[in-house]
């Protein structure tokens, strides 16, 4: 049973829209309406507009360590909770719960993660020309943050926007996506009961594009991030433009794999097909086109298939499901567009390629084989359960090939020589790359992409950079 309370969060009090406006929300494994996510009126945006300027003035006063103390207890709280906040994530995305829970855990540790850096936001003296002058170097918070958080990782994308902002000393306005509120809202709660004072995390679901219009036209907020596909984040882009908002984006993927000649192949197959279908593919570094080498590729095949049928397919509640549903009945016609585009240019459909059951949003784990260059999965992003398979013979071609895209999020690699590895990662245009696994996200390291994949980071010590100012002070001393 779904048990979290969906409200809007607006200066320190939970509650419903002021014009008592609200959407369904679904759960994705039996399509039952769930509960009623409230939708923010013009009145309601406003005020969180205005909390989030005065929460700015009470959070940024206070000191690293007061701050500190407050979002540890957060965390506290967040991993006490992580089983309940877990059940509450599986039933409005559909992950298993042996993903969700531990992405409850990873939100905690990220909110220690930034409490324990916001500490050490140091500046620096630098030494002057003149005698008597003194030059510093300071780091401060950059202000108010508006937020927007997708909905495929319900928990860790909306605690790097909260914890990151909070760890530096802003206050914030996040809007999480409609389809997965309550994750947000319980972990929202968990800093509010730790005491983060009024105003200071805002939460909103709305109309997403009157929602975004709203908050970036408002020049109360200095800064701007989002998860989010390509084309929102250019609009939001444009939009921050107007007021020159300090932009973290954070947008979507095409990840290529390489499976070098001298590859693992059991450990390759083994790693891949997990990465593949977590989430039912809707990760924005899934691997999406695979590039083996042709001496593999048939035994690839024949392997990456044979793992791949026999992944459990269910409600992500239930015991021993590895794959759950797609987040709506929109994604399987696309995923059943992008098969049937391939098949028409000669693909081989040598898994799956169809929806399964008539209740829930689940399609079958896919793989292709033979597709045409022009086929669409080539060129856009998936985001679902299908996994096209490619031969290449010539590591400087393939490549080229992994690079063709204007995408740069995440690129992946399987050799074991230590030269190839190199090789391959430094000419791999992408903001991540992994060699021989698929962990490229932690606390503690840089999340981002280049080019149409977005620019900035989230996490490590740049996701904290990415919510401050420099400022330089230059004291003469009469």
């Amino acid at each position: 049973m779904y048990q979290e309370k969906l409200e809007l969060l607006i200066n320190g009090k939970w509650r419903q829209a002021s014009d008592g406006r609200t959407r369904d929300l679904v759960n994705p494994a039996n399509e039952d309406v769930i509960g009623q996510v409230p939708l923010c009126s013009d009145d309601d945006l406003s005020e969180a507009i205005e909390a989030a300027e005065r929460g700015f003035e009470v959070w940024k006063n206070k000191t690293a360590n007061e701050r500190y103390a407050i979002m540890m207890k957060a965390a506290a709280l967040i991993e006490e909770r992580k089983e309940a906040i877990g059940r509450t994530l599986t039933i409005e995305n559909g992950k298993p719960l042996a993903e969700a829970v531990p992405e409850v855990q990873f939100s905690a540790d990220a909110t220690r993660w930034y409490a324990e850096e916001g500490k050490r936001a140091y500046g620096r003296i630098v030494p002057a020309r003149m005698p008597n002058v003194r030059q510093m170097v300071l780091k401060e918070p950059v202000g108010p943050v508006a937020a927007f958080a997708a909905w495929n990782f319900p928990a860790s994308n909306v605690i790097r926007k909260i914890a990151g902002a909070l760890g530096a000393g802003c206050s914030i306005v996040v809007k999480p996506a409609e389809e997965t509120p309550g994750t947000a809202i319980a972990m929202a709660r968990c800093f509010q009961e730790a005491g983060v004072p009024d105003g200071v995390l805002n939460v909103v679901f709305g109309e997403p594009d009157h929602v975004s219009e709203t908050l970036l036209a408002s020049p109360v907020f200095k800064k701007l991030t989002l998860t989010g596909s390509t084309a929102v984040g250019k609009l939001l882009q444009r939009r921050a433009a107007e007021t020159l908002k300090r932009s973290t984006m954070e947008l979507g993927g095409h990840a290529p794999v390489i499976v070098h000649e001298d590859a693992d192949l059991d450990h390759a197959v083994k790693t891949l097909v997990a990465a593949k279908f977590r989430n039912a593919g809707q990760v924005c570094t899934s691997p999406t086109r695979f590039f083996v080498h042709d001496k593999l590729f048939g035994k690839f095949v024949d392997d990456f298939v044979a793992q791949a049928k026999s992944l459990v397919v269910g409600n992500g509640l239930e015991d021993g499901t590895q794959m759950g549903p797609m987040i709506a009945e929109r994604r399987l016609g696309v995923m059943e567009d992008f098969v049937e585009d391939a098949k028409s240019k000669g693909a081989t459909v040598a898994l799956g390629g169809r929806r399964i059951a008539n209740r829930g949003y689940f399609f079958e784990p896919t793989v292709l084989t033979d597709l045409s260059d022009d086929a669409r999965i080539l060129t856009e992003e998936p985001f679902g359960p299908i996994a096209p398979l490619m031969r290449f013979s010539d590591v400087d071609e393939v490549i080229d090939r992994a690079n063709a895209l204007p995408y740069g999020l995440a690129s992946f690699c399987f050799t074991r020589s230590s030269a190839l590895a190199q090789k391959t990662e430094s000419r791999l245009n992408a903001g991540m790359v992994g060699v021989n696994h698929m962990v490229i996200s932690t606390p503690e390291t840089p999340f981002g992409g280049v080019n149409e994949s977005g620019f900035g980071s989230e996490s490590g010590l740049e996701g904290l950079e990415a919510f401050q100012r420099t400022k330089f002070v230059s004291e003469f001393a009469l």
